[in-house]
């Protein structure tokens, strides 16, 4: 079957989010840590009305809890 003719599964939103990595990665460039990345697509999302979560995670160092990675409850 021809690629073209493929169908994508929730082509719309998938070119909405892609849309949005693209304008953050041309806005800060390359070769950030993850963080500024992320809080900057959380940025391009809202207006989009794109909903998302950041689920809350502990990190573990050698079997001993470190810290906490907590979600961010604003929105902007």
């Amino acid at each position: 079957m021809d690629t073209n003719e493929e169908k994508l599964l929730l082509k719309d939103e998938v070119f909405q989010i892609v849309g949005c990595a693209i304008e953050v990665l041309n806005t800060l460039g390359h070769g950030l840590v993850e963080k500024p990345y992320e809080n900057a697509l959380v940025v391009e999302f809202g207006p989009r009305k794109i909903p998302f979560r950041q689920p809350s995670f502990d990190v573990l160092y050698k079997g001993r809890q470190v810290g906490p990675v907590r979600s961010r409850s604003d929105r902007f």
